[in-house]
């Protein structure tokens, strides 16, 4: 009689759903030579990166903008009400809100300028602006070209197919009424919108204005700029209604100067020819010239008075603008961090081999039932 197999029953605490710990330990074990090369290959292309890596330096202004007069005359109220939600300003509008001034450091006019600013580069003798030193001085890094020829190659295939986009360009009657990019421009103007940032702090009332450049002193040149040209604009923005109502009563102002003079003159000239006489017809004439003068001088005096007030109110629109941390250059580089990029790349290779040891005890059933179905 033959014996009967008996078929091993489990342990009654052992559960199939458990992972087994000491079978994936045997299996990694088994496989710690893929593992370690694994590693090996990602810390070689961790240290490739990290060498290959540009250097970056950040330069940092904090300033903190007054507020205007409409402001001021709110006083403690107008801050209570903001805290409670409500807006005391009688005119909506009237004052360039500072969550507004991102968008001017981004805007087009204001990146034109910064091109255009001569910067003092270590390699070269004399400055050089940042529109000529990324299109004719700068040269590619060799991680960018691998990057280019690698993950950037479906955007070259594409660019080749298409072809180089055509230059437009303005009739002249309209070179002074439109803004027109090359395509060199439009390439740096997205560059400088990673390369120069600003922060608003509306909670605290800040600004913080960063820029970030492959040397220290450039990134400090650019964000002195950046910092003189910002305030600048705000400027503009915020006495833009003053200045031209101060232009205004300025023209109009040597306009009646102009003739107060004239009727001056005419006055001392009449005077002077009629001193002698007594007869009627003198006496009118030097009755016209002098109403003539006293309406010129009235309204010049009062053109004076509104010079004056239109020039107060210039200076009550204009903002001051309070440095908390000045530019400053750089003394260490911010990017990158080599540690932690050579720590990620090891940490990926740790990922790979582990995955391709563990892919294999998958992958080598399959392909045993995928044979023995054929």
């Amino acid at each position: 009689m033959e014996k009967e197999t008996q078929i091993p029953t489990p342990p009654p605490n052992s559960d199939p759903d458990e992972i087994d710990l000491l079978a994936l330990a045997h299996t990694m074990w088994n496989g710690r030579k893929i593992i370690l090369y694994s590693v090996l290959c990602g810390a070689i292309l961790g240290i490739v990166i990290a060498i290959s890596t540009p250097n970056e330096f950040t330069a940092t202004t904090v300033m903190v903008p007054q507020s205007g007069d409409s402001q001021s005359r709110m006083g403690g109220l107008g801050g209570l009400a903001a805290l409670a939600g409500i807006s005391l300003d009688a005119t909506p509008g009237a004052d360039l809100s500072p969550m507004i001034y991102p968008q001017i450091v981004k805007s087009i006019p204001f990146q034109l300028e910064l091109m255009n600013t001569p910067l003092n580069f270590q390699d070269y003798a004399k400055p050089i602006t940042l529109f000529d030193y990324y299109t004719k001085y700068s040269k590619p890094t060799i991680l960018g070209s691998i990057q280019k020829y690698t993950i950037g190659l479906p955007g070259l295939l594409i660019s080749a197919i298409k072809g180089k986009p055509k230059e437009l360009s303005l009739a002249d009657g309209l070179v002074n009424q439109l803004i027109l990019l090359t395509n060199d421009q439009y390439a740096l103007k997205k560059a400088l919108d990673g390369i120069v940032s600003l922060n608003v702090n509306a909670k605290e009332g800040y600004l913080t204005l960063t820029t970030q450049m492959s040397e220290p002193l450039i990134a400090a040149q650019l964000a002195q700029k950046a910092q003189n040209l910002l305030q600048n604009s705000i400027t503009e923005f915020k006495i833009e209604k003053a200045k031209a109502n101060l232009d205004f009563i300025q023209r109009r102002y040597n306009e009646i100067k102009a003739e107060f003079e004239k009727a001056q003159v005419s006055l001392a000239l009449v005077t002077d020819r009629n001193k002698n006489f007594t007869s009627g017809l003198p006496r009118i004439e030097l009755d016209r010239i002098q109403s003539k003068y006293t309406i010129a001088f009235s309204v010049f005096q009062e053109l004076a008075k509104q010079l004056e007030q239109a020039k107060i109110q210039v200076k009550k629109d204009t903002p001051v603008f309070t440095i908390i941390e000045p530019v400053t250059v750089p003394s260490e580089k911010s990017k990158p961090n080599k540690p932690m990029i050579l720590f990620i790349w090891l940490f990926f290779g740790g990922v790979i081999g582990t995955g391709i040891v563990f892919g294999k005890g998958f992958i080598e059933p399959l392909k045993k039932k995928w044979m023995e179905k054929v």
